[in-house]
Protein backbone atom coordinates (compact mmCIF):
# COMPACT_ATOMS: atom_id res chain seq x y z
CA UNK A 1 0.00 0.00 0.00
CA UNK A 2 1.45 3.60 -1.05
CA UNK A 3 2.42 5.68 1.78
CA UNK A 4 -0.01 8.27 1.07
CA UNK A 5 -2.67 6.06 0.82
CA UNK A 6 -1.46 4.44 4.42
CA UNK A 7 -1.39 7.33 6.16
CA UNK A 8 -4.88 8.57 4.87
CA UNK A 9 -6.05 5.02 5.84
CA UNK A 10 -4.10 5.15 9.39
CA UNK A 11 -5.98 9.22 10.04
CA UNK A 12 -9.28 7.81 9.27
CA UNK A 13 -9.41 5.02 11.54
CA UNK A 14 -7.93 7.46 14.59
CA UNK A 15 -11.09 9.89 13.72
CA UNK A 16 -13.34 7.09 13.63
CA UNK A 17 -11.72 5.61 17.30
CA UNK A 18 -12.22 9.07 18.46
CA UNK A 19 -15.90 10.07 17.45
CA UNK A 20 -16.57 6.35 19.32
CA UNK A 21 -14.74 7.09 22.59
CA UNK A 22 -16.63 10.52 22.63
CA UNK A 23 -19.81 10.47 25.18
CA UNK A 24 -23.06 11.85 23.66
CA UNK A 25 -24.46 14.31 26.59
CA UNK A 26 -28.47 14.91 26.56
CA UNK A 27 -30.24 17.24 28.43
CA UNK A 28 -33.74 16.09 29.93
CA UNK A 29 -36.09 19.09 30.83
CA UNK A 30 -39.07 18.12 32.75
CA UNK A 31 -41.77 19.51 35.36
CA UNK A 32 -41.53 17.12 37.72
CA UNK A 33 -42.84 20.12 40.56
CA UNK A 34 -45.24 22.44 40.05
CA UNK A 35 -48.61 22.53 38.23
CA UNK A 36 -47.42 20.20 35.46
CA UNK A 37 -45.92 17.81 38.24
CA UNK A 38 -48.63 15.08 36.76
CA UNK A 39 -46.97 15.36 33.45
CA UNK A 40 -43.40 15.82 34.24
CA UNK A 41 -43.07 13.17 37.69
CA UNK A 42 -43.46 10.45 35.35
CA UNK A 43 -41.16 11.75 32.71
CA UNK A 44 -38.59 12.44 35.52
CA UNK A 45 -38.70 8.69 36.83
CA UNK A 46 -38.32 7.43 33.26
CA UNK A 47 -34.83 9.07 33.11
CA UNK A 48 -33.06 6.79 34.51
CA UNK A 49 -34.75 3.86 31.98
CA UNK A 50 -33.21 6.18 29.20
CA UNK A 51 -30.31 3.96 26.70
CA UNK A 52 -27.30 4.60 28.49
CA UNK A 53 -25.55 2.83 24.86
CA UNK A 54 -26.18 4.01 21.72
CA UNK A 55 -23.67 1.71 18.86
CA UNK A 56 -20.22 2.46 19.98
CA UNK A 57 -21.04 5.72 22.07
CA UNK A 58 -21.83 6.00 25.60
CA UNK A 59 -24.78 8.21 26.03
CA UNK A 60 -24.91 10.49 29.82
CA UNK A 61 -28.30 12.74 30.76
CA UNK A 62 -28.26 16.03 33.06
CA UNK A 63 -32.03 15.87 34.08
CA UNK A 64 -33.13 19.80 35.19
CA UNK A 65 -36.36 21.02 36.65
CA UNK A 66 -37.71 23.89 35.49
CA UNK A 67 -40.71 23.60 38.31
CA UNK A 68 -43.79 24.67 35.51
CA UNK A 69 -42.22 27.71 34.73
CA UNK A 70 -41.39 28.66 31.26
CA UNK A 71 -38.80 31.06 32.50
CA UNK A 72 -37.09 28.97 34.20
CA UNK A 73 -37.34 26.28 30.83
CA UNK A 74 -35.62 28.79 28.66
CA UNK A 75 -32.42 29.01 31.57
CA UNK A 76 -32.34 25.34 32.04
CA UNK A 77 -32.29 25.12 28.42
CA UNK A 78 -29.45 27.67 27.82
CA UNK A 79 -27.97 26.30 31.14
CA UNK A 80 -27.41 22.21 29.02
CA UNK A 81 -26.64 24.06 25.86
CA UNK A 82 -23.76 26.70 27.58
CA UNK A 83 -22.19 25.05 29.94
CA UNK A 84 -23.00 21.30 29.63
CA UNK A 85 -22.53 20.88 25.48
CA UNK A 86 -25.14 18.88 24.91
CA UNK A 87 -25.65 17.65 22.20
CA UNK A 88 -30.36 17.01 22.38
CA UNK A 89 -32.51 17.64 24.57
CA UNK A 90 -35.53 15.71 25.94
CA UNK A 91 -38.04 17.93 27.18
CA UNK A 92 -39.51 20.53 28.45
CA UNK A 93 -42.98 18.80 29.93
CA UNK A 94 -45.81 21.40 28.86
CA UNK A 95 -46.44 22.82 25.30
CA UNK A 96 -46.05 26.91 26.52
CA UNK A 97 -42.61 25.85 27.97
CA UNK A 98 -41.48 23.97 24.72
CA UNK A 99 -42.99 26.80 22.65
CA UNK A 100 -40.68 29.39 24.41
CA UNK A 101 -37.19 27.64 23.94
CA UNK A 102 -37.44 26.32 20.94
CA UNK A 103 -35.84 29.44 19.24
CA UNK A 104 -32.96 29.22 21.44
CA UNK A 105 -32.73 25.25 20.64
CA UNK A 106 -32.63 26.08 16.58
CA UNK A 107 -30.21 28.65 17.27
CA UNK A 108 -27.63 26.63 18.95
CA UNK A 109 -28.49 23.83 16.32
CA UNK A 110 -29.53 21.21 19.32
CA UNK A 111 -32.00 19.05 18.46
CA UNK A 112 -35.05 19.03 20.85
CA UNK A 113 -37.29 15.93 21.36
CA UNK A 114 -40.29 17.05 22.79
CA UNK A 115 -42.64 15.23 24.65
CA UNK A 116 -45.42 17.99 24.15
CA UNK A 117 -48.93 17.42 23.59
CA UNK A 118 -49.36 20.29 20.96
CA UNK A 119 -48.27 20.46 17.59
CA UNK A 120 -47.68 23.24 17.18
CA UNK A 121 -44.10 22.67 18.40
CA UNK A 122 -43.64 21.01 14.86
CA UNK A 123 -46.42 22.51 12.68
CA UNK A 124 -46.11 24.38 10.66
CA UNK A 125 -42.51 23.24 9.70
CA UNK A 126 -40.22 26.43 9.31
CA UNK A 127 -36.70 26.90 9.41
CA UNK A 128 -37.16 26.58 13.50
CA UNK A 129 -39.23 24.05 14.16
CA UNK A 130 -36.80 21.72 11.77
CA UNK A 131 -34.84 21.28 15.25
CA UNK A 132 -37.90 19.83 16.89
CA UNK A 133 -39.04 16.30 16.89
CA UNK A 134 -41.83 15.58 18.95
CA UNK A 135 -42.76 12.33 20.83
CA UNK A 136 -46.71 12.83 21.21
CA UNK A 137 -49.46 11.92 18.27
CA UNK A 138 -50.45 14.86 16.62
CA UNK A 139 -53.79 16.59 17.87
CA UNK A 140 -54.92 15.28 13.60
CA UNK A 141 -54.68 11.86 14.51
CA UNK A 142 -56.21 11.38 17.73
CA UNK A 143 -58.91 13.92 16.46
CA UNK A 144 -59.65 12.08 13.29
CA UNK A 145 -60.21 8.68 15.92
CA UNK A 146 -62.80 10.62 18.07
CA UNK A 147 -64.67 12.77 14.98
CA UNK A 148 -65.28 9.45 13.23
CA UNK A 149 -66.87 7.81 16.78
CA UNK A 150 -68.65 10.96 17.45
CA UNK A 151 -70.28 10.81 13.69
CA UNK A 152 -71.01 7.06 14.40
CA UNK A 153 -73.17 8.38 17.55
CA UNK A 154 -75.01 10.45 15.62
CA UNK A 155 -73.58 13.53 17.04
CA UNK A 156 -74.69 16.84 15.54
CA UNK A 157 -73.51 19.73 18.19
CA UNK A 158 -70.54 19.45 20.29
CA UNK A 159 -69.26 21.64 23.16
CA UNK A 160 -65.35 22.79 23.64
CA UNK A 161 -63.47 23.44 26.56
CA UNK A 162 -59.94 23.69 25.93
CA UNK A 163 -56.90 25.10 27.85
CA UNK A 164 -56.38 28.79 26.85
CA UNK A 165 -52.46 28.23 25.72
CA UNK A 166 -50.66 26.36 22.77
CA UNK A 167 -52.55 23.07 23.86
CA UNK A 168 -56.14 24.01 24.17
CA UNK A 169 -56.00 26.15 20.88
CA UNK A 170 -54.49 24.17 18.54
CA UNK A 171 -57.16 21.47 19.57
CA UNK A 172 -59.80 23.96 18.86
CA UNK A 173 -58.38 24.88 15.46
CA UNK A 174 -57.73 21.30 14.34
CA UNK A 175 -61.60 19.98 16.17
CA UNK A 176 -63.19 23.20 14.32
CA UNK A 177 -62.09 22.21 11.22
CA UNK A 178 -62.55 18.89 11.22
CA UNK A 179 -66.03 18.70 12.98
CA UNK A 180 -67.43 20.66 9.87
CA UNK A 181 -65.98 18.81 7.43
CA UNK A 182 -68.10 15.62 9.32
CA UNK A 183 -71.27 18.33 9.67
CA UNK A 184 -70.99 18.79 13.12
CA UNK A 185 -71.33 22.14 14.83
CA UNK A 186 -69.69 23.48 17.46
CA UNK A 187 -71.97 25.22 19.60
CA UNK A 188 -69.92 27.03 22.37
CA UNK A 189 -66.67 27.31 22.92
CA UNK A 190 -64.90 27.98 26.10
CA UNK A 191 -61.35 28.46 27.81
CA UNK A 192 -59.86 28.20 30.85
CA UNK A 193 -56.09 28.60 32.55
CA UNK A 194 -54.50 25.43 33.95
CA UNK A 195 -54.05 26.93 37.45
CA UNK A 196 -57.76 27.48 37.63
CA UNK A 197 -59.48 26.26 40.63
CA UNK A 198 -62.94 26.61 39.18
CA UNK A 199 -64.38 26.51 35.78
CA UNK A 200 -67.89 27.43 36.50
CA UNK A 201 -69.02 29.92 34.28
CA UNK A 202 -67.41 28.52 31.17
CA UNK A 203 -69.48 24.79 31.90
CA UNK A 204 -72.40 26.79 32.36
CA UNK A 205 -71.96 28.39 28.47
CA UNK A 206 -71.81 25.12 27.44
CA UNK A 207 -74.56 23.78 29.47
CA UNK A 208 -76.82 26.37 28.08
CA UNK A 209 -75.67 25.14 24.33
CA UNK A 210 -77.29 22.03 25.19
CA UNK A 211 -74.77 20.23 23.04
CA UNK A 212 -75.35 16.20 21.78
CA UNK A 213 -71.07 15.92 23.63
CA UNK A 214 -68.52 17.99 25.07
CA UNK A 215 -64.62 17.49 24.14
CA UNK A 216 -62.45 18.88 26.93
CA UNK A 217 -58.67 19.45 25.61
CA UNK A 218 -56.71 20.12 28.20
CA UNK A 219 -53.34 18.28 29.42
CA UNK A 220 -52.81 16.31 32.99
CA UNK A 221 -54.84 17.16 35.86
CA UNK A 222 -56.21 19.86 34.24
CA UNK A 223 -58.53 17.95 31.87
CA UNK A 224 -60.81 16.68 34.66
CA UNK A 225 -62.27 19.97 36.40
CA UNK A 226 -64.33 20.71 33.34
CA UNK A 227 -65.65 17.55 32.85
CA UNK A 228 -66.33 17.07 37.29
CA UNK A 229 -68.29 20.36 36.78
CA UNK A 230 -70.57 19.73 34.00
CA UNK A 231 -71.36 16.47 35.86
CA UNK A 232 -72.10 18.57 38.46
CA UNK A 233 -74.29 20.67 36.50
CA UNK A 234 -76.50 17.99 35.32
CA UNK A 235 -74.62 17.49 31.77
CA UNK A 236 -75.18 13.87 30.51
CA UNK A 237 -74.50 13.76 26.79
CA UNK A 238 -71.11 12.25 25.74
CA UNK A 239 -68.27 13.41 26.97
CA UNK A 240 -64.69 13.09 25.02
CA UNK A 241 -61.08 13.57 26.22
CA UNK A 242 -57.89 14.16 24.15
CA UNK A 243 -54.56 11.86 24.95
CA UNK A 244 -53.96 14.87 27.35
CA UNK A 245 -56.05 12.62 29.85
CA UNK A 246 -54.17 9.32 29.74
CA UNK A 247 -53.35 9.26 33.04
CA UNK A 248 -53.90 7.13 36.08
CA UNK A 249 -55.14 10.43 38.23
CA UNK A 250 -57.53 11.14 35.31
CA UNK A 251 -59.81 8.25 36.41
CA UNK A 252 -58.78 9.12 40.44
CA UNK A 253 -60.18 12.10 40.43
CA UNK A 254 -62.86 11.71 38.12
CA UNK A 255 -64.13 8.80 39.51
CA UNK A 256 -67.13 8.09 39.02
CA UNK A 257 -68.32 11.18 37.54
CA UNK A 258 -66.20 10.56 34.10
CA UNK A 259 -67.44 7.39 33.30
CA UNK A 260 -67.98 6.52 30.42
CA UNK A 261 -65.53 9.34 28.69
CA UNK A 262 -64.05 8.11 24.83
CA UNK A 263 -60.63 9.38 24.01
CA UNK A 264 -58.17 8.70 21.59
CA UNK A 265 -55.18 7.41 23.09
CA UNK A 266 -51.58 5.22 23.66
CA UNK A 267 -52.08 1.56 23.73
CA UNK A 268 -50.72 1.39 27.23
CA UNK A 269 -53.60 2.17 28.78
CA UNK A 270 -55.25 -0.66 27.42
CA UNK A 271 -51.77 -2.97 27.07
CA UNK A 272 -53.66 -6.18 28.26
CA UNK A 273 -55.90 -5.47 25.95
CA UNK A 274 -54.10 -5.18 22.46
CA UNK A 275 -53.27 -7.77 20.24
CA UNK A 276 -49.75 -9.04 20.56
CA UNK A 277 -48.71 -8.73 16.88
CA UNK A 278 -48.59 -4.79 17.65
CA UNK A 279 -45.32 -3.57 17.14
CA UNK A 280 -45.07 -1.51 20.20
CA UNK A 281 -46.87 -4.17 22.53
CA UNK A 282 -43.73 -5.69 23.69
CA UNK A 283 -41.87 -2.66 23.76
CA UNK A 284 -44.84 -0.96 26.18
CA UNK A 285 -44.88 -3.77 28.28
CA UNK A 286 -40.97 -3.91 28.86
CA UNK A 287 -41.05 -0.13 29.64
CA UNK A 288 -44.07 -0.78 31.95
CA UNK A 289 -42.30 -3.33 33.86
CA UNK A 290 -39.05 -1.82 33.88
CA UNK A 291 -41.18 1.53 35.69
CA UNK A 292 -43.11 -0.01 37.96
CA UNK A 293 -40.03 -2.18 39.30
CA UNK A 294 -38.12 1.27 39.88
CA UNK A 295 -40.94 3.70 41.00
CA UNK A 296 -43.45 1.44 42.50
CA UNK A 297 -46.23 2.25 40.61
CA UNK A 298 -47.16 2.07 36.75
CA UNK A 299 -46.47 4.81 34.61
CA UNK A 300 -48.40 7.37 33.28
CA UNK A 301 -48.22 8.10 28.91
CA UNK A 302 -46.30 10.84 29.89
CA UNK A 303 -43.07 9.32 31.00
CA UNK A 304 -43.34 6.46 28.52
CA UNK A 305 -43.11 10.17 25.64
CA UNK A 306 -39.98 10.71 27.32
CA UNK A 307 -38.27 6.95 27.01
CA UNK A 308 -39.60 7.31 23.11
CA UNK A 309 -37.65 9.87 23.16
CA UNK A 310 -34.52 8.27 24.01
CA UNK A 311 -35.30 5.12 21.93
CA UNK A 312 -35.27 7.60 18.99
CA UNK A 313 -31.77 9.02 19.59
CA UNK A 314 -30.53 5.42 20.44
CA UNK A 315 -31.15 4.79 16.76
CA UNK A 316 -29.96 7.69 15.25
CA UNK A 317 -26.51 8.20 17.49
CA UNK A 318 -24.33 5.73 15.80
CA UNK A 319 -25.47 7.23 12.15
CA UNK A 320 -24.34 10.60 13.52
CA UNK A 321 -21.53 9.56 14.66
CA UNK A 322 -20.28 8.11 11.38
CA UNK A 323 -20.02 11.75 10.47
CA UNK A 324 -18.79 14.14 13.28
CA UNK A 325 -17.57 13.20 16.90
CA UNK A 326 -20.10 14.39 20.05
CA UNK A 327 -20.04 17.38 21.29
CA UNK A 328 -19.44 18.90 17.80
CA UNK A 329 -21.58 20.93 15.79
CA UNK A 330 -21.43 19.00 12.84
CA UNK A 331 -22.52 15.97 15.36
CA UNK A 332 -25.44 17.84 16.11
CA UNK A 333 -26.47 18.85 12.76
CA UNK A 334 -25.90 14.92 11.82
CA UNK A 335 -28.13 14.22 14.58
CA UNK A 336 -31.02 16.04 13.57
CA UNK A 337 -30.79 14.42 10.29
CA UNK A 338 -30.63 11.35 11.29
CA UNK A 339 -33.92 11.85 13.58
CA UNK A 340 -35.76 13.26 10.63
CA UNK A 341 -34.86 9.57 9.16
CA UNK A 342 -36.00 7.52 11.61
CA UNK A 343 -38.10 5.36 10.09
CA UNK A 344 -40.35 2.27 11.45
CA UNK A 345 -38.89 2.68 15.00
CA UNK A 346 -41.06 1.01 17.08
CA UNK A 347 -41.02 2.29 20.71
CA UNK A 348 -44.07 2.93 23.65
CA UNK A 349 -46.86 4.49 21.98
CA UNK A 350 -46.68 3.70 18.32
CA UNK A 351 -44.41 3.38 15.28
CA UNK A 352 -41.87 6.38 14.30
CA UNK A 353 -41.80 7.34 10.86
CA UNK A 354 -40.20 11.17 10.14
CA UNK A 355 -39.74 12.54 7.49
CA UNK A 356 -38.98 16.64 6.62
CA UNK A 357 -42.48 17.56 6.71
CA UNK A 358 -43.48 15.50 9.98
CA UNK A 359 -41.68 15.52 13.10
CA UNK A 360 -44.10 12.84 15.02
CA UNK A 361 -44.01 10.48 12.52
CA UNK A 362 -47.24 8.49 13.92
CA UNK A 363 -49.83 6.36 12.08
CA UNK A 364 -53.11 4.94 13.43
CA UNK A 365 -50.72 2.90 15.10
CA UNK A 366 -50.07 5.32 17.40
CA UNK A 367 -53.52 5.58 18.96
CA UNK A 368 -56.66 3.10 20.01
CA UNK A 369 -59.90 4.63 20.87
CA UNK A 370 -60.58 3.99 24.89
CA UNK A 371 -63.42 4.21 27.15
CA UNK A 372 -63.82 4.60 30.68
CA UNK A 373 -65.66 1.55 31.71
CA UNK A 374 -66.28 0.76 35.36
CA UNK A 375 -63.84 2.91 36.59
CA UNK A 376 -60.71 1.72 33.89
CA UNK A 377 -59.86 1.89 30.33
CA UNK A 378 -61.55 -0.40 27.83
CA UNK A 379 -60.40 -0.67 24.26
CA UNK A 380 -63.40 0.16 22.02
CA UNK A 381 -61.82 -1.24 18.86
CA UNK A 382 -61.64 -0.02 15.80
CA UNK A 383 -59.89 3.40 15.98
Amino acid sequence: MPLKKALSTLLLSAACATFAQADVKVGVITSSSGPLALVGLPQKNSTPLLPTQAGNQKVTYIALDDGSDPTATVKALKKLISEENVDAIIGPSGSPNAMGVIQFAAEAGVPLLAPVGTASVVLPMNEQKKWVFKTTQNDDLIAKALVVNMVAKGVKTLGFIGTADPYGENWAKVMGAMAAEHGIEIVASERFQRQDTSVTGQSLKVLAARPDAVLVAAPGSAAVMPQTTLFDQGYRGQMYQTHGAALPDFLKLGGKKVEGTILAASLMLVIDQVPDSHPSKQVATDYIAAYEKLNGSKPATFGANTFDAGLLLQRAIPVAAEQAAPGTPEFRAALRDALEQSHEVAATQGVYNMTAEDHSGFDERGRELIQVKNGTWTLLGSN
